[in-house]
């Protein structure tokens, strides 16, 4: 019953943007575990094993961890929200390579520095672009004011 009164109260402050007509996409995946369990989405696409790595006390190994997904999750929606400004606004069609590096912070808190290449792109456009990618990406709109993230464009 608390959670529920919770949710309502949470609810009544956000504005209206999940109802249906404006979803485009969603995905679902659980967590069983925690750090140290097993993640897996809805439709089995994703189905690994979590593990703390070394560096945080755990004891590492072949499982990945949340600042792994959320990297790889990172680069890859920020590479096609440069494609799509790089198409829509400059009519450039580029092959993007996006390295994001997630950091843990003391604290409990993370930390992005990406590296972005735009092949073929002139460093003063590719900057242009990239800074138009930032401000549309749905993770940075996501992170925006929330965690630093730093953009080196290479």
């Amino acid at each position: 019953m608390i959670f529920a009164k919770q949710s309502k109260k949470i609810d009544k402050h956000y504005p209206k943007i999940m109802e249906t007509n404006q979803i485009m996409y969603t995905t679902t995946a659980s967590a069983v575990g925690g750090r140290s369990g097993h993640i897996k989405s809805a439709d089995g696409i994703l189905d690994m094993a979590m593990q703390v790595p070394a560096e945080l006390g755990g004891p590492g190994g072949t499982g990945t961890n949340p600042e792994q997904l959320f990297a790889a999750g990172y680069a890859a929606c920020f590479g096609g929200s440069i494609q799509a400004v790089a198409k829509r606004e400059y009519d450039k069609i580029t092959q993007s390579t996006v390295t994001a590096h997630v950091s843990m912070l003391q604290g409990f808190s993370i930390a992005v520095r990406m590296e972005v290449h735009l092949e073929g792109i002139e460093i003063e456009l590719a900057e242009q672009i990239v800074h138009r990618a930032h401000i549309v990406c749905p993770y940075s709109k996501a992170t925006r004011g929330n965690i630093e993230v730093k953009i080196t464009v290479i």
